[in-house]
């Protein structure tokens, strides 16, 4: 049980976390007040720290399926913990130091929980690298990691984890609202208007691929030469070919229905491969191509609250990398019609670390006692304490 009276008095945390882009490390020194209605949070600051190339190269080889010793999963798992603690090192420079880290680590492996038989199934399971113990003990500050396994554990998804957060911070007494993260892959919280009961009827789910096919299709298409398309400036120039977006849409996970969690094991380079593939026989321009894949991203995120929401929001906020591409938000504002797009800095909540800022708010949750997933979106039968703690 936690002390009201504690969690009264703030809190500094940095968050710590590196998502399925593999851009680097995003780190938010945060300070927080308050537990759940009452929760707030000021950013003091926050940072992204890119991976050194070599490192990132590595890890995207890893996602996609290369084999590697235990030797070297060991040593990868000590230099991505080695490079998070530096992270909140640097974070925390020229302020007064944290007192508790919340970092979530990199993902190299996620699988969901599946049926395996008549009232029976098989267990997610969720690998995060960078480990917690090992950032406690060179930064000296107490550390929660491993965040997923716990809500896996009780038969969960794992994922997404952020719509608690999300409710408590971004939710409006008179307004329905889908909190839209566009990290590599797309995961939304549907919060609606807070009456009676409104916790219970938060959904939440990943809708599929986001960044990580523009990510690496613009490596494809430059020879590594560029990472990423900025503002989606190329796919801008580029007409959608919409044949192909409604072929891909035809992907048995767009029609599952959550709670559901994805990843690059579903949308990485094999499935890049495969839409270059069946994208042959039109002939596309590489900006053609850019932009059918960000049409894929927008028609998937609008099939999602068509098909699966009790009813569409009045207003949709935008967070991650994603939401710095102007083409993505303005394909998604005409796919949406007269809803609303706009990003989470519009609501008070920085959109560029707001993801690191819910693993803060997660690690100050695990250790006052409170719970930090949501059934309704990880699918887990009850709520349970998130994260590992490692003292400093």
């Amino acid at each position: 049980m936690y002390s009201s009276q504690a969690s009264a008095f703030p809190s500094r945390v940095i968050g710590l976390i590196s998502g399925t882009s593999v851009d680097g490390i995003d780190a938010a020194l945060v300070e927080i007040t308050g537990t759940e209605l009452d929760l707030k949070v000021e950013l003091l600051a926050g940072k992204t720290y890119p991976y050194p190339a070599e490192l990132r190269e590595r890890i995207l080889a890893v996602c996609a399926g290369e084999a590697i010793s235990m030797l070297e999963l060991a040593d990868m798992d000590d230099v991505i913990a080695l490079a998070f603690a530096q992270a909140a090192q640097n974070i925390q420079i020229g302020y007064q130091p944290a007192n508790l880290i919340g970092s979530h680590g990199q993902t190299v492996y996620h699988r969901p929980p599946k049926e395996a038989g008549v009232g029976k199934k098989t267990l997610g399971y969720t690998l995060q690298l960078g480990r917690g113990e090992m950032i406690a003990y060179l930064t000296g500050i107490t550390t929660v990691s491993n965040f997923r396994v716990a809500d896996i554990a009780v038969g969960g998804h794992g994922a997404p984890l952020v719509p608690r957060v999300d409710a408590f911070l971004l939710s409006h007494p008179h307004e329905s609202r889908c909190i839209q993260n566009l990290g590599g892959i797309g995961n939304l919280a549907y919060i609606p208007a807070r009456t009676d009961d409104w916790l219970s009827q938060i959904r939440g789910w990943d809708t599929g691929p986001s960044n990580s096919l523009l990510d690496l299709a613009v490596e494809r298409l430059t020879s590594g030469a560029k990472t990423y398309d900025e503002d989606g400036k190329w796919a801008a120039s580029g007409t959608p070919c919409y044949s192909l977006v409604e072929k891909w849409l035809t992907h048995e996970y767009f029609h599952l229905s959550p709670p559901k969690s994805t990843g690059r094991e579903l949308f990485g380079v094999a499935y890049l491969n495969q839409c270059f593939q069946d994208a042959e026989p039109y002939q596309l321009s590489p900006a053609d191509m850019l932009a059918t894949l960000t049409e894929l991203t927008v028609a998937s995120i609008v099939h999602s609250y068509r098909t699966f929401l009790p009813q569409m929001p009045q207003r949709v906020f935008l967070c991650g990398g994603g939401s710095r591409n102007l083409y993505l938000k303005q394909r998604l504002q005409l796919a949406l019609e007269t809803i609303p797009v706009l990003t989470t800095d519009e609501a008070g909540v920085s959109a560029d670390f707001k993801e690191a800022i819910a693993f803060a708010v997660l690690a100050h949750w695990r250790q006052l006692g409170i719970p930090g997933n949501l059934p309704t979106a990880t699918g887990a039968p009850q709520e349970v304490l998130l994260g590992e703690i490692h003292q400093g």
